[in-house]
């Protein structure tokens, strides 16, 4: 293996080995506390322009495979191991990870204390970071990190949206139809949709609120996606529309920060995320606890204590994250929409939240009852 070097936006340097494909990168450091599931991390679009640093020691052990991918490509711009597994070992792989990073061209490093790398950005926040196996002197390399763009502004969802609008037929018998707007969306979510009898509509994220409503959908779902909400205004708008038809909405991860937006409540970005598979939160609408997959660096500015009024009614904060008090899910009191910040489709897991869909399904029929 060829020599490697991470240098982070405030000077610190790690140095270890290549993994993946040889080359530069530069992207934004971020780490995932999750011990599986690192195939979805990696073909996550939520993750696009971000270099993921893997807390669990040991990464690769069960290979990869054609079934678990989220989306078309791996987004990852960089990844960060300590111990890549020499050879996998599960009935299920059909390759290397270190080959798949390789086909896909994702620079990454391995053989790196990623203890200390963790705590360093949990102290200072997550930051820019370059990977090189071709520039090993930290000061060159520092140079090119500090001449990348700010994830703060990043209009990223047209990125990695659909060119073109799909159709993700129901499992057995049709019960529903809704349009997806496609910010980042999840291979696994129209899959858990599916599973209920829902016929989802995937459009791409730049979709007015006439697109989205077009075919008459019976709700509409907003996906999870990369970049800050703050310069998402054409989804923001859309939302609108569809707030304004009263048609029942449930937004995910970036979709949660979309509906803030719309519903007139700010954004900003947290010190360093939450990304992992063992994030807590509280469901204050069934006074319940939930361990949550998450992969997000900003987040909503709303009142926890009571219910805001917004120019669509009363909203409240129905979800709080049990380590740091971060709104972590929005109720609309008076127009049938609300969201979650977290992954109620999580393929690798946990799955304390998939109930989630079904209470989208559950407003859709209620709408249609009072229809």
């Amino acid at each position: 293996m060829s020599e490697a070097l991470l240098v982070l936006e405030d000077g610190r340097a790690f140095r270890g080995e290549s993994y993946g494909a040889t080359g530069t990168t530069v992207g934004e450091a971020v780490f995932s506390t999750g011990m599986t599931g690192y195939q979805e991390t990696l073909t996550d679009p939520s993750y696009h322009r971000q270099v993921v640093v893997m807390t669990a020691p040991h990464i690769g052990n069960t290979g990869v495979n054609d079934e678990d991918d989220e989306s078309r490509r791996i987004w990852v711009a960089g990844f960060v191991v300590r111990d890549p597994a020499r050879r996998p070992a599960n009935w299920r792989s059909t390759g290397t990870l270190d080959a798949e990073l390789v086909a896909h061209g994702v620079v990454g490093i391995s053989g790196v204390d990623t203890r200390a790398l963790t705590r360093h950005l949990r102290d200072r926040g997550a930051m820019r970071v370059g990977i090189s196996t071709e520039v090993l002197d930290a000061d060159a390399l520092l140079a090119r990190v500090l001449a990348a763009p700010s994830m703060s502004g990043a209009d990223l969802a047209p990125e990695v949206t659909t060119e073109a609008a799909y159709v993700v037929p129901a499992v057995g018998e049709k019960r529903y139809t809704i349009s997806a707007l496609d910010l980042g969306i999840k291979a696994a979510t129209p899959r858990h949709l599916a599973e209920l009898g829902v016929e989802t509509h995937v459009l791409p994220a730049t979709a007015t609120a006439a697109e989205l409503l077009a075919a008459g959908p019976d709700g509409v779902f907003l996906s999870n996606g990369p970049g800050d909400p703050a310069a998402s205004d054409y989804a923001v708008d859309a939302v609108k529309g569809v707030l304004d038809a009263r048609r029942p909405l449930f937004g995910i991860c970036f979709g949660n920060q979309i509906l803030g937006r719309a519903l007139g409540l700010g954004t900003y970005k947290l010190p360093f995320g939450h990304r992992g598979l063992n994030q807590p939160v509280l469901d204050r609408v069934t006074d319940s606890v939930r361990v949550t997959s998450q992969n997000h660096g900003f987040a909503v500015d709303a009142l926890l204590d009571r219910a805001t009024d917004t120019p669509y009614g009363r909203v409240e904060v129905s979800h709080v994250g049990l380590n740091d008090q971060v709104v972590e899910g929005l109720r609309c009191l008076d127009v049938p929409a609300f969201s979650v910040q977290f992954h109620p489709e999580a393929a690798a897991g946990p799955h304390d939240a998939a109930p989630l869909f079904q209470r989208f399904v559950d407003l859709m029929e209620d709408n249609r009852a009072e229809a």
